[in-house]
């Protein structure tokens, strides 16, 4: 994928937590300081583009002529803002416990226009945050974040990485992080997109960098979902769509072997949540579409 891709790609995976911060309760995960990272022109266009992918997302119920905002919820609801909403905040839950824990460092791999470190100016004395991601998308972080007016903590640390020619390894040591601190890592929305061999070769390197006891929380697919006639319809969309943006899903993992295959690595599996256990936590109860994913899991392991 262009990197021009990615910064758009963050662009409208930050702004499916703005419009659920700003129009809907309760809610899942309350990214209250993103919306600011936007104009008024740029909500309008938003709004317009992604009302009109409702043909793709629920034909059915584009058929039915909803008006530009009704249309927009629902893409939302059905497509955009399920994942992104629960996985940010099933992180940020296992982070909060982590940092009770002791751990003193948060490494954000494909930050993308992550807000965390502003809104817990409370933690800038207890946690050192490392926001990792390709330059290109950094420079446009770093104008969001003058647009918002917002000055950067002292305990963030922009970590540019160009994944073409060095790892992570190469890119930390530049920066503050301390390889002798227990840390935790966010590492969302990448596994799809991977080889098996780029993914185990990543979860090495985190061991190696990090001592026993540090987290790290991933999302995958199962491996059904790469099987035309076990995929999920909904799945199966999201697939399309990343295809034809130039950024094809890859892999998934078999759940009953993920244990076995992270011990291999180094890795303990803490907690493995399926879609049902995805559905109860984050989506039970509510009034709107929201509901989780199929075929996509949340995962947190501890380095041994």
């Amino acid at each position: 994928m262009e990197e021009k891709q990615a910064g758009i790609t963050a662009l409208i995976t930050a702004y499916a937590r703005a419009y659920h911060a700003t129009h809907e309760t309760p809610y899942i995960f309350n990214d209250f300081m993103v919306d600011q990272f936007y104009t008024d022109e740029e909500r309008t266009t938003f709004n317009q583009q992604l009302a009109s992918l409702l043909k793709l997302v629920a034909p059915e119920l584009e058929a039915q002529h909803p008006d530009q905002q009704t249309a927009l919820s629902l893409v939302m609801q059905l497509h955009l803002a399920p994942i992104t909403l629960s996985r940010s905040r099933f992180c940020e839950d296992c982070l909060e416990e982590a940092v009770r824990e002791g751990v003193s460092q948060y490494v954000i791999l494909g930050a993308g226009f992550d807000t965390f470190a502003f809104r817990q100016p409370d933690l800038e004395n207890r946690l050192q945050i490392f926001e990792v991601d390709h330059p290109i998308t950094q420079a446009l972080k770093r104008q969001r974040v003058a647009l918002a007016g917002w000055q950067f903590p002292m305990n963030l640390h922009l970590v540019p990485i160009n994944f073409s020619n060095e790892n992570l390894e190469e890119a930390l040591i530049r920066s503050p992080y301390d390889l002798t601190k227990n840390t935790f890592f966010s590492w969302l929305g990448v596994t799809y997109y991977l080889s098996y061999e780029d993914i185990e070769n990543n979860l090495r390197l985190i061991t190696k960098i990090a001592p026993k006891g540090s987290v790290i929380v991933f999302d995958y697919l199962e491996k059904e979902a790469f099987l035309p006639e076990k995929v999920n319809p909904r799945v199966q969309l999201m697939q399309s769509i990343a295809y034809q943006v130039g950024e094809p899903m890859k892999v998934g993992f078999e759940p009953d072997e993920l244990a076995e295959y992270l011990r291999r690595l180094g890795l303990d599996l803490v907690e493995d949540m399926n879609p049902a256990a995805i559905e109860e936590r984050y989506f039970s109860n509510r009034n709107d579409r929201y509901h989780a994913f199929p075929q996509i899991h949340f995962a947190q392991a501890a380095i041994l």
